[in-house]
Protein backbone atom coordinates (compact mmCIF):
# COMPACT_ATOMS: atom_id res chain seq x y z
CA UNK A 1 0.00 0.00 0.00
CA UNK A 2 2.82 2.43 0.91
CA UNK A 3 4.56 1.75 -2.41
CA UNK A 4 1.31 2.37 -4.26
CA UNK A 5 0.76 5.67 -2.48
CA UNK A 6 4.31 6.81 -3.31
CA UNK A 7 3.76 5.91 -6.95
CA UNK A 8 0.54 7.87 -7.02
CA UNK A 9 2.22 10.92 -5.47
CA UNK A 10 5.03 10.72 -8.01
CA UNK A 11 2.54 10.53 -10.85
CA UNK A 12 0.66 13.55 -9.55
CA UNK A 13 3.88 15.53 -9.21
CA UNK A 14 4.86 14.70 -12.77
CA UNK A 15 1.41 15.57 -14.06
CA UNK A 16 1.47 18.89 -12.19
CA UNK A 17 4.91 19.68 -13.58
CA UNK A 18 3.67 18.93 -17.06
CA UNK A 19 0.65 21.17 -16.61
CA UNK A 20 2.84 23.94 -15.21
CA UNK A 21 5.18 23.58 -18.16
CA UNK A 22 2.31 23.82 -20.61
CA UNK A 23 0.86 26.79 -18.79
CA UNK A 24 4.19 28.58 -18.87
CA UNK A 25 4.59 27.86 -22.55
CA UNK A 26 1.07 29.02 -23.32
CA UNK A 27 1.55 32.28 -21.45
CA UNK A 28 4.47 33.20 -23.67
CA UNK A 29 6.72 33.83 -20.68
CA UNK A 30 10.41 33.54 -21.42
CA UNK A 31 13.18 33.51 -18.88
CA UNK A 32 16.44 35.39 -19.21
CA UNK A 33 19.26 33.91 -17.13
CA UNK A 34 21.43 36.67 -15.62
CA UNK A 35 24.46 35.83 -13.49
CA UNK A 36 25.92 38.46 -11.20
CA UNK A 37 28.86 38.50 -8.82
CA UNK A 38 28.57 39.50 -5.17
CA UNK A 39 26.26 42.26 -3.95
CA UNK A 40 25.45 43.51 -7.46
CA UNK A 41 22.85 40.74 -7.69
CA UNK A 42 20.95 42.07 -4.69
CA UNK A 43 21.05 45.63 -6.03
CA UNK A 44 20.02 44.86 -9.60
CA UNK A 45 16.97 42.91 -8.49
CA UNK A 46 15.54 46.17 -7.17
CA UNK A 47 15.69 47.58 -10.70
CA UNK A 48 14.32 44.59 -12.61
CA UNK A 49 10.58 44.99 -11.91
CA UNK A 50 10.61 48.14 -14.07
CA UNK A 51 12.41 46.30 -16.86
CA UNK A 52 9.95 43.41 -16.73
CA UNK A 53 7.00 45.83 -16.86
CA UNK A 54 8.50 47.31 -20.03
CA UNK A 55 8.89 43.80 -21.50
CA UNK A 56 5.70 41.79 -20.82
CA UNK A 57 6.26 38.07 -20.93
CA UNK A 58 9.95 38.36 -20.07
CA UNK A 59 11.24 37.28 -16.66
CA UNK A 60 14.83 37.81 -15.51
CA UNK A 61 16.19 35.07 -13.28
CA UNK A 62 19.19 36.38 -11.30
CA UNK A 63 21.82 34.05 -9.90
CA UNK A 64 24.37 35.55 -7.51
CA UNK A 65 27.86 34.05 -7.63
CA UNK A 66 30.21 34.56 -4.68
CA UNK A 67 33.27 36.51 -5.76
CA UNK A 68 35.64 33.79 -4.58
CA UNK A 69 33.97 31.15 -6.78
CA UNK A 70 32.73 33.23 -9.71
CA UNK A 71 35.66 32.71 -12.06
CA UNK A 72 35.64 28.93 -11.70
CA UNK A 73 31.85 28.81 -11.96
CA UNK A 74 31.91 30.72 -15.24
CA UNK A 75 34.59 28.45 -16.71
CA UNK A 76 32.73 25.35 -15.55
CA UNK A 77 29.50 26.63 -17.09
CA UNK A 78 31.26 27.17 -20.41
CA UNK A 79 32.84 23.72 -20.34
CA UNK A 80 29.46 22.15 -19.55
CA UNK A 81 27.49 24.13 -22.16
CA UNK A 82 25.41 25.66 -19.38
CA UNK A 83 26.27 29.36 -19.65
CA UNK A 84 23.61 31.96 -18.83
CA UNK A 85 22.23 34.40 -21.38
CA UNK A 86 23.95 37.41 -19.85
CA UNK A 87 26.48 37.89 -17.09
CA UNK A 88 28.46 40.46 -15.21
CA UNK A 89 32.14 40.00 -16.02
CA UNK A 90 35.15 41.74 -14.48
CA UNK A 91 36.84 43.55 -17.34
CA UNK A 92 40.13 41.71 -16.75
CA UNK A 93 38.25 38.42 -17.35
CA UNK A 94 36.95 39.42 -20.75
CA UNK A 95 40.11 38.43 -22.71
CA UNK A 96 39.92 34.92 -21.29
CA UNK A 97 36.27 34.45 -22.27
CA UNK A 98 36.94 35.91 -25.72
CA UNK A 99 39.84 33.49 -26.20
CA UNK A 100 37.45 30.65 -25.43
CA UNK A 101 35.02 31.93 -28.04
CA UNK A 102 32.31 32.22 -25.39
CA UNK A 103 31.13 35.79 -25.94
CA UNK A 104 28.89 37.43 -28.52
CA UNK A 105 30.36 40.41 -30.44
CA UNK A 106 28.36 43.58 -29.76
CA UNK A 107 29.56 46.14 -32.32
CA UNK A 108 26.50 45.91 -34.54
CA UNK A 109 24.12 46.22 -31.60
CA UNK A 110 25.92 49.28 -30.23
CA UNK A 111 25.95 50.88 -33.67
CA UNK A 112 22.17 50.49 -33.91
CA UNK A 113 21.45 51.44 -30.30
CA UNK A 114 19.75 54.68 -29.27
CA UNK A 115 20.82 54.11 -25.65
CA UNK A 116 24.43 52.90 -25.59
CA UNK A 117 26.58 55.79 -26.80
CA UNK A 118 30.27 54.90 -27.02
CA UNK A 119 31.26 58.57 -26.90
CA UNK A 120 29.64 59.01 -23.49
CA UNK A 121 31.85 56.39 -21.82
CA UNK A 122 35.25 57.00 -20.28
CA UNK A 123 37.51 55.89 -23.17
CA UNK A 124 39.92 53.66 -21.26
CA UNK A 125 37.02 51.91 -19.51
CA UNK A 126 35.35 51.25 -22.86
CA UNK A 127 38.64 49.96 -24.32
CA UNK A 128 38.82 47.14 -21.76
CA UNK A 129 35.89 45.54 -23.62
CA UNK A 130 37.55 45.68 -27.04
CA UNK A 131 39.69 42.69 -27.98
CA UNK A 132 41.46 42.65 -31.35
CA UNK A 133 39.21 45.45 -32.58
CA UNK A 134 35.91 43.79 -31.60
CA UNK A 135 33.61 44.86 -28.78
CA UNK A 136 32.45 42.09 -26.44
CA UNK A 137 31.05 43.92 -23.42
CA UNK A 138 29.39 47.15 -22.31
CA UNK A 139 30.76 48.71 -19.11
CA UNK A 140 28.29 48.41 -16.22
CA UNK A 141 30.19 50.12 -13.43
CA UNK A 142 33.73 51.38 -12.94
CA UNK A 143 36.45 50.92 -10.38
CA UNK A 144 39.73 52.74 -10.04
CA UNK A 145 42.17 53.59 -7.26
CA UNK A 146 43.06 56.97 -5.83
CA UNK A 147 44.08 58.49 -2.49
CA UNK A 148 41.92 58.78 0.60
CA UNK A 149 43.73 61.21 2.89
CA UNK A 150 43.53 63.02 6.22
CA UNK A 151 43.11 66.74 5.48
CA UNK A 152 43.52 67.68 9.13
CA UNK A 153 46.86 65.87 9.49
CA UNK A 154 48.24 67.60 6.39
CA UNK A 155 47.00 70.97 7.66
CA UNK A 156 49.01 70.51 10.86
CA UNK A 157 52.10 70.16 8.69
CA UNK A 158 51.28 73.36 6.81
CA UNK A 159 49.75 71.81 3.68
CA UNK A 160 46.43 73.18 2.43
CA UNK A 161 46.29 70.79 -0.55
CA UNK A 162 46.85 67.10 -1.36
CA UNK A 163 50.07 65.98 -3.10
CA UNK A 164 50.58 67.11 -6.68
CA UNK A 165 53.38 64.71 -7.63
CA UNK A 166 55.53 61.93 -6.20
CA UNK A 167 58.14 64.28 -4.73
CA UNK A 168 55.58 66.28 -2.76
CA UNK A 169 53.73 63.13 -1.74
CA UNK A 170 56.89 61.53 -0.39
CA UNK A 171 57.87 64.74 1.43
CA UNK A 172 54.49 64.71 3.13
CA UNK A 173 54.82 61.05 4.05
CA UNK A 174 58.29 61.60 5.52
CA UNK A 175 56.87 64.22 7.89
CA UNK A 176 53.83 62.11 8.72
CA UNK A 177 55.94 59.03 9.55
CA UNK A 178 57.05 60.32 12.91
CA UNK A 179 57.95 58.84 15.26
CA UNK A 180 59.41 56.09 13.10
CA UNK A 181 57.53 52.82 13.41
CA UNK A 182 54.63 54.40 15.32
CA UNK A 183 52.94 56.41 12.57
CA UNK A 184 53.05 56.03 8.79
CA UNK A 185 52.39 58.11 5.75
CA UNK A 186 50.49 55.51 3.73
CA UNK A 187 48.94 52.05 3.95
CA UNK A 188 50.04 49.68 1.15
CA UNK A 189 49.08 46.11 2.11
CA UNK A 190 51.89 43.91 0.84
CA UNK A 191 49.50 41.21 -0.43
CA UNK A 192 47.53 43.58 -2.70
CA UNK A 193 48.79 44.20 -6.23
CA UNK A 194 46.50 47.12 -7.08
CA UNK A 195 48.65 49.81 -5.47
CA UNK A 196 51.87 48.91 -7.29
CA UNK A 197 49.90 48.35 -10.49
CA UNK A 198 48.51 51.88 -10.34
CA UNK A 199 52.02 53.31 -9.95
CA UNK A 200 53.26 51.16 -12.82
CA UNK A 201 50.45 52.30 -15.12
CA UNK A 202 51.68 55.87 -14.67
CA UNK A 203 54.79 55.01 -16.68
CA UNK A 204 55.03 55.39 -20.48
CA UNK A 205 56.17 51.82 -21.16
CA UNK A 206 53.62 48.98 -21.49
CA UNK A 207 53.74 46.20 -18.90
CA UNK A 208 53.93 43.51 -21.61
CA UNK A 209 55.71 43.68 -24.96
CA UNK A 210 55.59 42.07 -28.40
CA UNK A 211 51.79 41.76 -28.53
CA UNK A 212 51.63 40.38 -25.03
CA UNK A 213 54.18 37.64 -25.66
CA UNK A 214 56.66 38.73 -22.98
CA UNK A 215 56.83 40.69 -19.76
CA UNK A 216 58.21 44.21 -19.88
CA UNK A 217 58.92 44.61 -16.18
CA UNK A 218 62.61 45.34 -16.71
CA UNK A 219 61.68 48.56 -18.49
CA UNK A 220 62.93 51.80 -16.98
CA UNK A 221 59.39 52.90 -16.20
CA UNK A 222 58.37 49.85 -14.22
CA UNK A 223 61.62 49.81 -12.28
CA UNK A 224 61.03 53.47 -11.42
CA UNK A 225 57.56 52.63 -10.08
CA UNK A 226 58.89 49.61 -8.18
CA UNK A 227 61.73 51.65 -6.67
CA UNK A 228 59.29 54.30 -5.48
CA UNK A 229 57.01 51.63 -4.01
CA UNK A 230 59.87 49.82 -2.22
CA UNK A 231 61.30 53.07 -0.88
CA UNK A 232 58.10 53.70 1.10
CA UNK A 233 58.75 50.55 3.11
CA UNK A 234 62.50 51.09 3.46
CA UNK A 235 61.93 54.61 4.78
CA UNK A 236 59.23 53.27 7.12
CA UNK A 237 56.64 55.47 5.46
CA UNK A 238 54.42 52.41 4.92
CA UNK A 239 53.98 49.59 7.46
CA UNK A 240 55.15 46.14 6.41
CA UNK A 241 51.68 44.61 6.77
CA UNK A 242 49.18 42.58 4.77
CA UNK A 243 45.53 43.54 4.71
CA UNK A 244 44.95 40.84 7.32
CA UNK A 245 47.61 42.31 9.58
CA UNK A 246 46.06 45.76 9.57
CA UNK A 247 42.76 44.36 10.81
CA UNK A 248 40.53 47.42 10.73
CA UNK A 249 41.94 49.94 8.20
CA UNK A 250 39.11 52.43 8.79
CA UNK A 251 39.72 52.68 12.52
CA UNK A 252 43.50 52.91 11.94
CA UNK A 253 42.89 55.74 9.47
CA UNK A 254 40.72 57.56 11.99
CA UNK A 255 43.33 57.08 14.72
CA UNK A 256 46.06 58.61 12.57
CA UNK A 257 48.07 55.39 12.18
CA UNK A 258 48.45 56.43 8.53
CA UNK A 259 47.28 59.48 6.56
CA UNK A 260 47.03 58.17 2.97
CA UNK A 261 45.15 55.10 1.77
CA UNK A 262 45.28 54.04 -1.88
CA UNK A 263 41.91 52.42 -2.44
CA UNK A 264 38.66 52.34 -4.42
CA UNK A 265 35.17 53.92 -4.41
CA UNK A 266 33.54 51.43 -2.04
CA UNK A 267 35.53 52.95 0.81
CA UNK A 268 33.63 56.24 0.55
CA UNK A 269 30.69 54.48 2.15
CA UNK A 270 32.89 52.56 4.58
CA UNK A 271 34.59 55.68 5.95
CA UNK A 272 31.27 57.48 6.23
CA UNK A 273 29.85 54.57 8.14
CA UNK A 274 32.81 53.68 10.33
CA UNK A 275 34.34 57.03 11.30
CA UNK A 276 32.56 59.07 14.02
CA UNK A 277 30.58 62.18 13.00
CA UNK A 278 33.27 64.43 14.47
CA UNK A 279 35.83 63.11 12.00
CA UNK A 280 33.76 63.27 8.82
CA UNK A 281 35.27 66.63 7.91
CA UNK A 282 38.83 65.42 8.50
CA UNK A 283 39.22 63.28 5.38
CA UNK A 284 38.79 63.56 1.64
CA UNK A 285 39.77 61.95 -1.66
CA UNK A 286 42.14 63.10 -4.39
CA UNK A 287 43.34 61.72 -7.74
CA UNK A 288 46.66 59.91 -7.66
CA UNK A 289 49.75 62.06 -8.04
CA UNK A 290 52.11 60.93 -10.77
CA UNK A 291 55.89 61.21 -11.10
CA UNK A 292 55.68 64.82 -12.35
CA UNK A 293 52.02 65.80 -12.02
CA UNK A 294 48.52 64.25 -12.07
CA UNK A 295 48.89 60.50 -12.50
CA UNK A 296 47.04 57.62 -14.10
CA UNK A 297 45.36 54.75 -12.32
CA UNK A 298 43.79 51.41 -13.22
CA UNK A 299 40.72 51.10 -15.48
CA UNK A 300 38.77 48.57 -13.46
CA UNK A 301 35.15 47.58 -13.11
CA UNK A 302 32.61 45.13 -14.48
CA UNK A 303 30.90 44.84 -17.83
CA UNK A 304 27.78 43.15 -19.17
CA UNK A 305 28.33 40.44 -21.79
CA UNK A 306 26.12 38.10 -23.78
CA UNK A 307 27.10 34.48 -24.30
CA UNK A 308 27.22 33.11 -27.83
CA UNK A 309 25.13 30.12 -26.73
CA UNK A 310 22.24 32.29 -25.52
CA UNK A 311 18.86 31.69 -27.15
CA UNK A 312 17.61 35.08 -26.00
CA UNK A 313 20.23 37.49 -27.33
CA UNK A 314 17.75 40.22 -28.22
CA UNK A 315 16.27 40.08 -24.71
CA UNK A 316 19.76 40.12 -23.21
CA UNK A 317 20.65 43.20 -25.24
CA UNK A 318 17.42 44.89 -24.12
CA UNK A 319 18.52 44.35 -20.51
CA UNK A 320 21.97 45.77 -21.24
CA UNK A 321 20.37 48.86 -22.75
CA UNK A 322 18.07 49.24 -19.74
CA UNK A 323 20.95 49.00 -17.26
CA UNK A 324 22.95 51.46 -19.40
CA UNK A 325 20.44 54.30 -19.09
CA UNK A 326 21.92 57.19 -17.09
CA UNK A 327 18.82 57.36 -14.85
CA UNK A 328 19.10 53.65 -14.05
CA UNK A 329 22.83 53.95 -13.42
CA UNK A 330 22.11 56.77 -10.98
CA UNK A 331 19.67 54.56 -9.07
CA UNK A 332 22.17 51.69 -9.10
CA UNK A 333 24.77 54.01 -7.56
CA UNK A 334 22.33 55.13 -4.86
CA UNK A 335 21.50 51.51 -4.01
CA UNK A 336 25.00 50.08 -3.97
CA UNK A 337 27.62 52.80 -4.52
CA UNK A 338 28.98 51.34 -7.77
CA UNK A 339 30.13 54.24 -9.92
CA UNK A 340 28.76 54.65 -13.46
CA UNK A 341 30.92 54.36 -16.61
CA UNK A 342 29.08 57.11 -18.52
CA UNK A 343 30.02 60.76 -18.19
CA UNK A 344 26.38 61.85 -18.45
CA UNK A 345 25.48 59.68 -15.46
CA UNK A 346 27.82 61.80 -13.33
CA UNK A 347 25.51 64.78 -13.77
CA UNK A 348 23.18 63.20 -11.21
CA UNK A 349 23.16 65.20 -7.94
CA UNK A 350 24.13 62.12 -5.89
CA UNK A 351 27.49 62.12 -7.69
CA UNK A 352 27.88 65.70 -8.88
CA UNK A 353 27.39 67.17 -5.41
CA UNK A 354 29.41 64.58 -3.48
CA UNK A 355 32.78 66.08 -2.56
CA UNK A 356 34.25 62.62 -1.95
CA UNK A 357 33.05 61.17 -5.29
CA UNK A 358 34.16 64.03 -7.53
CA UNK A 359 37.84 63.01 -7.33
CA UNK A 360 36.90 59.68 -8.92
CA UNK A 361 35.25 61.53 -11.81
CA UNK A 362 38.56 63.34 -12.35
CA UNK A 363 40.63 60.16 -12.03
CA UNK A 364 38.46 58.28 -14.54
CA UNK A 365 39.65 60.64 -17.27
CA UNK A 366 43.19 59.41 -16.55
CA UNK A 367 42.90 55.65 -16.22
CA UNK A 368 44.71 53.01 -18.26
CA UNK A 369 43.66 49.52 -19.22
CA UNK A 370 45.83 46.56 -18.26
CA UNK A 371 47.15 44.23 -21.00
CA UNK A 372 44.24 42.30 -22.59
CA UNK A 373 45.65 38.81 -22.12
CA UNK A 374 43.97 35.87 -20.42
CA UNK A 375 46.99 35.34 -18.17
CA UNK A 376 47.00 38.85 -16.73
CA UNK A 377 45.57 38.15 -13.28
CA UNK A 378 48.12 35.40 -12.68
CA UNK A 379 50.92 37.67 -13.91
CA UNK A 380 49.96 40.54 -11.63
CA UNK A 381 49.68 38.16 -8.67
CA UNK A 382 53.25 36.99 -9.29
CA UNK A 383 54.31 40.63 -9.69
CA UNK A 384 53.11 41.40 -6.19
CA UNK A 385 54.70 38.31 -4.63
CA UNK A 386 58.07 39.39 -5.99
CA UNK A 387 57.50 43.04 -5.08
CA UNK A 388 56.84 42.00 -1.48
CA UNK A 389 60.25 40.27 -1.45
CA UNK A 390 61.85 43.47 -2.68
CA UNK A 391 60.00 45.49 -0.02
CA UNK A 392 61.42 43.13 2.62
CA UNK A 393 64.91 43.73 1.25
CA UNK A 394 65.37 40.20 -0.10
CA UNK A 395 65.78 41.36 -3.73
CA UNK A 396 67.20 44.45 -5.38
CA UNK A 397 65.04 46.40 -7.84
CA UNK A 398 66.90 44.92 -10.80
CA UNK A 399 66.63 41.39 -9.41
CA UNK A 400 62.94 41.79 -8.69
CA UNK A 401 62.18 43.19 -12.16
CA UNK A 402 64.07 40.33 -13.80
CA UNK A 403 62.24 37.77 -11.66
CA UNK A 404 58.82 39.24 -12.51
CA UNK A 405 59.71 39.09 -16.20
CA UNK A 406 60.82 35.46 -15.79
CA UNK A 407 57.55 34.50 -14.13
CA UNK A 408 55.47 36.45 -16.64
CA UNK A 409 57.28 34.85 -19.58
CA UNK A 410 56.62 31.41 -18.13
CA UNK A 411 52.90 32.16 -17.81
CA UNK A 412 52.83 33.53 -21.37
CA UNK A 413 54.56 30.52 -22.91
CA UNK A 414 51.37 28.97 -24.29
CA UNK A 415 50.21 32.32 -25.65
CA UNK A 416 53.52 32.75 -27.49
CA UNK A 417 53.28 29.31 -29.02
CA UNK A 418 49.71 29.88 -30.19
CA UNK A 419 50.45 33.31 -31.68
CA UNK A 420 53.70 32.20 -33.29
CA UNK A 421 51.91 29.29 -34.97
CA UNK A 422 49.10 31.41 -36.31
CA UNK A 423 46.50 30.28 -33.80
CA UNK A 424 44.22 32.35 -31.61
CA UNK A 425 45.63 32.51 -28.08
CA UNK A 426 43.61 30.54 -25.51
CA UNK A 427 43.79 30.41 -21.70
Amino acid sequence: MRVARLALVAALVLASAGLASCAKEDSGTRTLEFWTIGREGEAVQKLLPEFEREHPGLHVSVQQLPLTAAHQKLLTAYAGDSTPDITQLGNTWIPEMVALGALEPLDARVHASKVVDKGDYFPAIWSTNVIDGTLYGVPWYVDTRLLFYRKDMLAKLGYDHPPKDWAEWQAMMAKLSQPKGKAFGVLLPTNEFEQLLALALQQPEPLLRDDGRYGNFQSAGFKKALAFYVSLFKEQQAPMMTNVGIGNPWAAFGQGFYAFYLSGPWNIGEFRKRLPPGQQGDWSTTPLPGPTGPGASNAGGSSLVIYRASKHKDDAWALIEFLSRPAIQERFYQILGDMPPRRSSWAAPALRDDDKAIAFRDQLERVKATPPVAEWERIVTEMQLVAAQAAHGDLTIDQAAAEIDRRADRLLEKRRWMLDHGHKATP
